[in-house]
């Protein structure tokens, strides 16, 4: 049986995403470029990382990791990545509101929980048979796992920019940690390019 992972990618004050998330901007007023230009303009510098993200047998992901709605769904949105969205596999999308899964190019298939993360992590596990699950964001159900104990390894991957959101958090935004009390997770090992920090927690 595999693990419980996540990865997750946040600016140096440990934001992943901005406030006013909308369909034009998928992460909110948080300028995602230089938050992941390690993955997309520098990928050959950290190709085991960006690997790693995507080696999962199955996926959760919050709601609005898929979508920027937060009431009943939008039938006509199919997510942010297309037609063959690159998970190649299940993916568990937590949400309040019910829908059908969603059958998509490429081997990937959102089903959408409606009865909370544990549920959605045991029907992952289910999928993913001997592979590990994947938690894929956003902060605030890395936030959960983490606050649950559900949460094995942590890939924390740190650009080195300032957001400048932690300065007036009355304008929202997600953070990496917030609300996570001693998490039990202990360091492993850590890798830094100019565009990067790569940093690795395993329960203990």
């Amino acid at each position: 049986m595999g693990i419980v992972t996540a990865d997750i990618s946040t600016t140096l004050d440990g934001f992943g995403s901005g406030p006013n998330q909308r369909l034009e901007r998928p992460f909110g007023d948080l300028d995602n470029a230089p938050l992941h230009a390690w993955m997309f303009e520098h990928g050959e510098e950290n190709a085991p990382e960006v690997a790693g993200i995507l080696g999962a047998g199955a996926f959760v992901m919050g709601r609005n990791m898929f979508s920027a709605g937060r009431g009943p769904w939008d039938l006509e949105w199919r997510g942010w990545w297309g037609e063959e969205p690159p998970y190649h596999a299940p993916v568990f999308v937590l949400t309040h509101h019910e829908r059908a899964p969603l059958e998509m190019s490429g081997g990937t298939t959102f089903h959408f929980v409606t009865d909370g993360l544990e549920a959605a992590l045991e029907r992952a596990s289910a999928a993913a048979g001997e592979r590990n699950v994947a938690i894929a964001g956003g902060a605030s159900t890395v936030n959960a796992a983490l606050r649950a104990g559900l949460l094995d390894e942590l890939r924390w991957h740190v650009a080195p920019v300032v957001s400048g959101l932690a300065a007036d958090r009355a304008h929202g935004g997600s953070r990496l940690f917030d609300g996570v009390p001693a998490h039990g997770l202990e360091p492993v090992s850590v890798r830094h390019t100019p565009h990067v920090t790569h940093l690795t927690y395993r329960r203990g």
